[in-house]
């Protein structure tokens, strides 16, 4: 199976994401991730994406795509979900030309609907330990005792990204850029729409429920 999981941060793609790799034996692609290992590496397309990111601009759509289908043509014959890429109907369509040179598609799309105030309560509740990045919720998953860290009893804190106003812009970011993503696919592709406002676990019955079918047939 090729899949692209889509949603706005704090959708719940991560937890998704490691559940679905676990049933169905795909490589977990997410190209935050490889654009990291390009860059640790000394990678050329890495080095391409570091002199972007030094002068404060946006890494090309060219040099994301040609990144994320090198490591595409790499995955198992399992197949592989794609997680945070394409992040833009222009990454796509350039995602789709690669795919399709090499006889290849995407085979369906799952998107992890969830509503914006969801999303403000998930991630401005979020809590971390800064010492070995346990990750905790003020009200669904709360530490033994408030405020510090289970495992090795650091005090917890709030990323900078998790307050209020950046959750915010992210979501405006979401909702301009990656949010036509969905509708670009819809128009031929198979699009499996999640409500993501559950726990994870019953997300997690829906995924699996739409992947299933996909695999009988």
């Amino acid at each position: 199976m090729r899949i692209v999981l889509l949603g706005a941060p704090g959708a719940g793609k991560g937890t998704q994401c490691k559940r679905i790799v676990a049933r169905y034996g795909l490589l977990h692609l997410s190209s935050g991730d490889i654009l990291r290992q390009e860059r640790a590496a000394g990678a050329e397309l890495g080095k391409k994406a570091q002199s972007y990111m030094d002068a404060g601009t946006l890494v090309p759509d060219q040099i994301i795509v040609e990144m994320m289908v090198c490591v595409i043509k790499k995955s198992p014959e399992t197949g592989f979900v794609l997680d945070g890429f394409p992040r833009t109907v222009n990454q796509a369509r350039q995602l789709d030309q690669s795919l399709a040179c090499s006889r290849q598609k995407i085979d369906i799309i799952l998107n992890l609907k969830v509503d914006n105030q969801v999303v403000i309560e998930r991630l401005t509740g979020r809590r971390s330990c800064p010492k070995c990045g346990a990750v905790y919720h003020i009200k669904n998953l709360k530490p033994k005792v408030e405020g510090i860290c289970d495992k090795d009893g650091t005090t917890l804190v709030q990323r900078a990204d998790d307050n209020i106003e950046v959750v915010e812009n992210r979501l405006k970011v979401y909702r301009q850029q990656t949010k036509p993503v969905v509708d670009y696919y819809k128009n031929s592709y198979v699009v499996c729409d999640i409500d993501a406002n559950r726990n994870a676990d019953d997300v997690t019955a829906l995924v699996f429920e739409c992947l299933d079918s996909l695999v009988e047939v």
